[in-house]
């Protein structure tokens, strides 16, 4: 199967397929739509070359922010295509490290590749992220939790707003902002779609409230985290929730952080960041 796709792509690149063919014949061997729609994103990114994917972030612009939240400001920091138009947008939560170089990074990618993202610092209510990793790690245990997910909720309601929005606003995080994904996507009707990595689950009784599709990645030896997968998903299927989960074989927790060669595991990050992008161009369109 593999490898008919592959070669359908190749003839819709060299020209022997025309685009309307190639999707017709892709949705065929994918087995839906939303399949061909899923896979798509990767068979192009892996055409990509680097010199071409630092080109996509180089058309960003990126700036601090402010935006309103209970019961002050919350700091953040807001990336998109340098092109002037409306676009979707997504929220992106960082891991409990705090808002640093590596987070400010992922919302660079999100908005090469067509996003208005917005990375809220979660540790505004105490000043915002140090420098010193540790501090930030031990500032995030003192926060409200309460007032954490309705900051959070609060950053839903800024981006269906912005004037560079399209009213359509997706959310990821990770670890730690995995979990708050999940927050998110149960106290925000508003909020159009979710893509939790390696979070903590919600308690069944609030899967009801939620209204977004899911769309949720995780790693294959993470015990703490995957012992809620089963009792989640239960809870996801009698409620109606629609939702993909996806298990990388060979990742550990915090697969995507590239920063982090002992977590960091590639062929994972980057098939899930694949998916990611897709998901979010078909729910937030």
């Amino acid at each position: 199967m593999e490898r008919k796709i592959n070669a359908l792509f190749t003839a819709y690149q060299k020209g022997r397929t025309g685009r309307r063919d190639f999707l017709k014949k892709l949705t065929l061997l994918a087995g839906s739509t939303a399949a061909a729609m899923m896979l798509l994103p990767l068979l192009e990114n892996n055409t990509l070359t680097a010199a071409e994917r630092k080109r996509k972030i180089k058309k960003v612009l990126a700036e601090a922010v402010t935006y309103p939240a209970e019961p002050g400001e919350m700091k953040g920091y807001l990336a998109h295509p340098a092109k002037r138009k409306k676009f979707p947008a997504v929220i992106v939560i960082q891991e409990i490290f705090g808002l640093n170089e590596h987070i400010r990074d992922v919302t660079r990618r999100m908005a090469g590749e067509g996003f208005l993202a917005l990375a809220p610092d979660a540790l505004s209510p105490l000043g915002g992220t140090p420098e010193d990793t540790d501090k930030a790690r031990q500032m995030m245990g003192q926060l409200d939790s309460t007032q954490t997910v309705h900051n959070y909720v609060a950053a839903v309601k800024y981006l269906k707003t912005h004037p560079l929005s399209n009213g359509k606003v997706g959310c990821t995080g990770f670890c730690w902002g995995g979990a708050m994904t999940n927050q998110v996507a149960v106290n925000s009707p508003d909020l159009d779609a979710a893509v939790p990595y390696y979070g903590s689950q919600p308690k069944a009784e609030e899967v009801p409230k939620i209204k977004a599709p899911l769309l949720i990645h995780y790693a294959e030896n993470d015990q703490r985290i995957n012992a809620g997968i089963e009792a989640y998903e239960k809870a996801l299927k009698e409620n109606g929730k629609e939702f993909h989960s996806f298990v990388y074989p060979g990742t550990g927790h915090g697969f995507n952080n590239d920063t982090a060669p002992q977590r960091y595991n590639e062929a994972g990050a980057k098939l899930a960041w694949s998916r990611t992008i897709a998901f979010f161009r078909e729910k937030l369109k």
